[in-house]
């Protein structure tokens, strides 16, 4: 008897345990599905002073706090809205936490946010709040932030002043910062002579970022002879080019009518063992696009999925566009112009156009421009008033809803 007991007993306490641990899992469930809710209400939120106080209320939650893209959009609306006092109140708000003032990535993130929202001198007075000596990391965020705001003339002087005089040592993503500016500056001789005396120093030798930035810089500057001499300097020094560094070399061949070096580019690119991406190919595709050469641009929007690429809603627009022009085939245009858009991805308004306007020619492509009108009727979000009316011919003319 005291053996059934036992049983009945050890079986009531399982029960009550298996409910306990079911409960409080369906209790953290619902917790972190309320969390996770605030997001949602945060994206949707348009009034300035009710998306700061959603952010105020919810200063405990970590899914918010952790999320530096609600906090990117967040600041970008506010700035948007010309309300950098809300900003500032929201950052420091953020800051005065005392499990986000002892975190040296949250502090460099509060930087970089002022920086986004165009306020540089938030920024360097959140910097100088730092305990000396500040982490690289935190130097690095206002080096950004001032880039970001276009005060090059500080950001020289921050550069310069501030590492010496508090202690720290910049770094390679310090350098690189400054190699962009002097770009952006126009100032590409004093940034390749940085690259050069970077070179003399091993623990700040150029990476592919570095020789990428100059080459960006030099080529949109039409230098291609000098962008030409850095891509060999970075071959020669060991650094390996990536995707991004061969579709400069790519465009810039691109934009001189040059499609077939181009196309040699990419083949050299895969045989490094670089997959071409979907800028590679919208670059390919648009450049025989505008030469005329309308089967290449076709073989190689075709032949992506031999590389596992899926065509993104820029190559649809390259290609519904030139295919409406002079030479081209309205049909392929029609039949890619409904994939995309089933996607929802658009093309512009003035390449629908040229399509309406070349099936309209032909009278016996009335149900395909319905078809197309009905789409453009449909699409969410609705295109703006002045754009639909744009439309108006098509819509009367072919009886939308």
């Amino acid at each position: 008897m005291s053996v059934f007991l036992s049983l009945r007993t050890a079986r009531t306490l399982c029960t009550t345990t298996t409910t306990t641990v079911a409960g409080t899992g369906t209790a953290a469930a619902s917790s972190l599905q309320k969390q996770q809710h605030i997001l949602e209400r945060v994206k949707q939120e348009r009034d300035p002073v009710k998306l700061y106080l959603l952010f105020k209320a919810n200063t405990h939650n970590r899914v918010l706090l952790e999320n530096r893209f609600a906090y990117q959009d967040a600041v970008s609306r506010l700035a948007g809205a010309r309300r950098f006092d809300l900003v500032e109140r929201l950052l420091e708000d953020q800051a005065t936490l005392p499990h986000c003032r002892r975190r040296q990535a949250f502090l460099a993130r509060l930087i970089l946010l002022y920086g986004r929202a165009g306020m540089p001198d938030h920024a360097l007075r959140a910097f100088r709040r730092l305990p000396s000596p500040p982490p690289t990391k935190s130097f690095n965020a206002t080096l950004t932030a001032l880039a970001l705001c276009r005060r090059f003339d500080d950001l020289l002087m921050f550069f310069y002043e501030v590492p010496s005089s508090l202690g720290l040592s910049p770094d390679l993503f310090s350098y690189n910062i400054l190699i962009k500016a002097l770009c952006d500056m126009g100032a590409l001789d004093s940034a390749f002579l940085l690259l050069v005396d970077m070179e003399k120093h091993a623990e700040l030798s150029p990476d592919v970022v570095s020789y990428t930035t100059l080459l960006s810089a030099f080529y949109k500057s039409g230098n291609g002879k000098m962008a030409d001499a850095i891509w060999n300097r970075m071959v020669i020094k060991g650094v390996r080019p990536n995707a991004a560094t061969f579709n400069l070399r790519i465009q810039y061949l691109i934009n001189r009518r040059k499609n077939w070096q181009a196309r040699n580019m990419m083949r050299k690119m895969v045989s490094m063992g670089l997959r071409p991406d979907n800028a590679t190919y919208n670059l390919i595709i648009k450049g025989f696009c505008v030469v005329g050469n309308l089967e290449m641009a076709k073989k190689y929007f075709f032949g992506m999925a031999n590389f596992g690429y899926k065509p993104n809603s820029r190559i649809y627009q390259t290609m519904i566009h030139y295919l409406c022009g002079e030479g081209g085939e309205l049909g392929l245009a029609f039949t890619l112009c409904k994939e995309s858009m089933a996607r929802n991805w658009f093309p512009n308004v003035g390449t629908i156009h040229k399509l309406l306007d070349g099936l309209a020619s032909d009278p016996e492509n009335g149900e395909r421009v319905k078809e197309i009108i009905e789409m453009v009727r449909r699409r969410a979000p609705s295109y703006s008033v002045e754009e639909l009316k744009s439309f108006q011919t098509y819509l009367t003319r072919y009886g939308a809803k």
